[in-house]
C-alpha cells in the first residue's frame, strides 16, 4: 500500500513539475523602484478611476492604471516573450498588445497581465504600487 501510494505522489510530482517548466521560463520581475506623484500635471490623466498614464522607466516603460480611484497597479511595457524590439501599446482600455506577435495581456485589477492570445502562457510583468499621500511608489519589492 505504501509503495502504491509513493507511486502515485511521484506520477502527480512529475506531471505538475512539466505544467510548471514553461511558465518557469517566463521573464520574472525586473528590479525597480521609481517614484511618481500625482500632482505632476503628466499625470493628470491617472487622477480618475480607469485612467492610465504611460512613465519612463523598466524595461520599455510601465503602464501605470488607477483601478477605482484610490489604488493603481503598473505593467512593464516589455512583450513577456522577450523577443520584440519594441514596448507593448496599450488598447481599448484593456489590453497591452506586443506589436510583434500581436500577443494580448489583460490588465486590471485581479487579471494580473494574464495571456489573452491562445498558445501565450506567460504573464506581462506587474509590479506593485504604494501609495503616500500623492507619491506612488512603483516597486518589485
Amino acid at each position: 500500500m505504501i509503495k502504491k501510494t509513493l507511486l502515485f505522489f511521484s506520477f502527480l510530482a512529475l506531471f505538475n513539475c512539466t505544467d510548471n517548466q514553461n511558465i518557469n521560463n517566463c521573464i520574472q520581475s525586473l528590479p525597480l523602484n521609481i517614484t511618481t506623484d500625482l500632482n505632476n500635471p503628466s499625470n493628470t490623466a491617472i487622477q480618475v478611476p480607469g485612467g492610465s498614464v504611460e512613465i519612463a522607466g523598466g524595461s520599455k516603460g510601465i503602464l501605470l492604471l488607477n483601478t477605482n480611484g484610490t489604488d493603481f497597479i503598473a505593467y512593464d511595457k516589455l512583450c513577456p516573450a522577450n523577443d520584440c524590439s519594441q514596448p507593448m501599446t496599450f488598447e481599448r482600455g484593456i489590453v497591452l498588445k506586443c506589436p510583434c506577435d500581436n500577443s494580448e495581456y489583460g490588465v486590471g485589477r485581479g487579471i494580473g497581465g494574464a495571456p489573452q492570445t491562445e498558445g501565450f502562457l506567460c504573464p506581462a510583468i506587474e509590479y506593485r504600487v504604494i501609495r503616500r499621500g500623492s507619491v506612488l511608489r512603483i516597486t518589485n519589492f
